[in-house]
């Protein structure tokens, strides 16, 4: 009796044992905290977000008018010294390849207008000292006849209004008015925009100035 008591009792030991064993195995151990967020999304201002942008500028300055400029073989010119004229001034630089686009068209324009009182001028702001026949080759290879100058600092700044965008271009009229300023080169517009403002300030001009 004894010996089957003792087996009895060992089995019984032995079923809850693997019973329990079986029971662990079954828990699924719940997942580790997700980690903390250590840190926030930066603040950024108003100001940060977006820059006003200049006002655009309605008359040149007449220190920007009276400005002697290094032309681009000899000499030096002013705006002022064409005083009574239309003046398109196309600000580019030798390095912008959508000035090679631009210039050809800009170009076509410049032989329909001559005679009519528009003048016609192209200045970089490279610096002549060390980007002078860089400068020189690409007006060769297009064929560049614009009055081609240099812009200094002050009259870049000044013409360029706080947009560093190249190219540029200025149609103003003979008493300075700024008509007309805008940034880029786009192929729908090009060529023919700017034949369209041109004759736009002719016939803003007073008659002695499409002479």
């Amino acid at each position: 009796m004894r010996k089957t008591f003792l087996l009895i009792l060992l089995g019984a030991m032995f079923v809850v044992s693997a019973a329990a064993q079986s029971g662990r195995r079954g828990i699924t151990p719940p997942p580790p905290p997700s980690p903390e967020r250590m840190t926030e999304p930066p603040i950024v201002s108003p100001a940060e977000r977006a820059s006003v942008a200049p006002a655009e500028l309605t008359v040149l300055p007449e220190s920007v008018l009276k400005r002697q400029l290094k032309a681009l073989d000899k000499g030096s010119f002013s705006l002022a010294d064409f005083g009574g004229k239309v003046l398109v001034v196309n600000l580019w630089a030798s390095w912008c390849g959508p000035c090679r686009r631009e210039v050809p068209e800009y170009e076509k324009v410049r032989q329909e207008f001559a005679g009519r009182g528009v003048e016609f001028i192209g200045l970089t702001a490279e610096d002549p000292r060390t980007s002078s026949d860089r400068v020189k080759q690409f007006a060769r290879d297009f064929n560049f006849r614009f009055r081609l100058g240099w812009a200094d600092h002050e009259t870049a700044v000044a013409l360029m209004n706080g947009r560093n965008a190249i190219p540029q271009t200025l149609v103003i009229a003979p008493d300075g008015r700024i008509l007309s300023h805008w940034r880029g080169y786009s192929p729908a517009q090009g060529g023919n925009h700017l034949r369209e403002t041109i004759e736009r300030a002719l016939s803003e001009a007073s008659p002695a100035a499409q002479k």
